[in-house]
């Protein structure tokens, strides 16, 4: 083998092997960005804050599994699991306020931080999830 086609195959092979560090870099320059700029409490709701306007208003997106979402969830909520809600991006509006839940705020907040990385400013996660909204919204239908 010719030296210049070593040196080809040792170049092509580095430049494959450093697209996923240049990927992985600028997801985490996109998330240190999103974290510096975001004030302490935005991109939670609580239930108390949930009257008739906000429920009728908000799209609500329960972010647990199908099984958890047919046995119970917010009247009118749409099912995304939390892994999905990147997939399924295009379900989510960005002209609206959308609350995420889950059934205590966990795994809707890794989904809502996903998505305002990706750019959904609008959407908010309900703190104490589904839970804390049976418990303590201020309105329910």
């Amino acid at each position: 083998m010719k030296l210049s086609h070593v040196l080809a195959a040792t170049t092509i092979a580095l430049g494959l092997h450093s697209t996923p560090i240049l990927a992985q870099d600028a997801a985490i320059e996109a998330m240190q960005e999103y974290m510096m700029f975001s004030e302490y409490e935005s991109g939670i709701i609580l239930p108390q804050q949930i009257d008739q306007t906000v429920f009728e208003t908000a799209l609500f997106v329960d972010t647990r599994d199908a099984e958890q979402f047919e046995a119970a969830t917010i009247p009118g909520s749409v099912n995304i699991e939390w892994r999905e809600v990147l997939d399924r991006i295009d379900e989510i509006p960005g002209d609206r306020m959308t609350i995420l839940f889950c059934n205590t705020g966990s795994l809707s907040a890794q989904a809502a931080f996903a998505l305002r990385v990706a750019g959904r400013t609008n959407v908010v996660v309900l703190q104490s999830g589904f839970s804390g909204w049976e418990k303590d919204a201020a309105f329910k239908p």
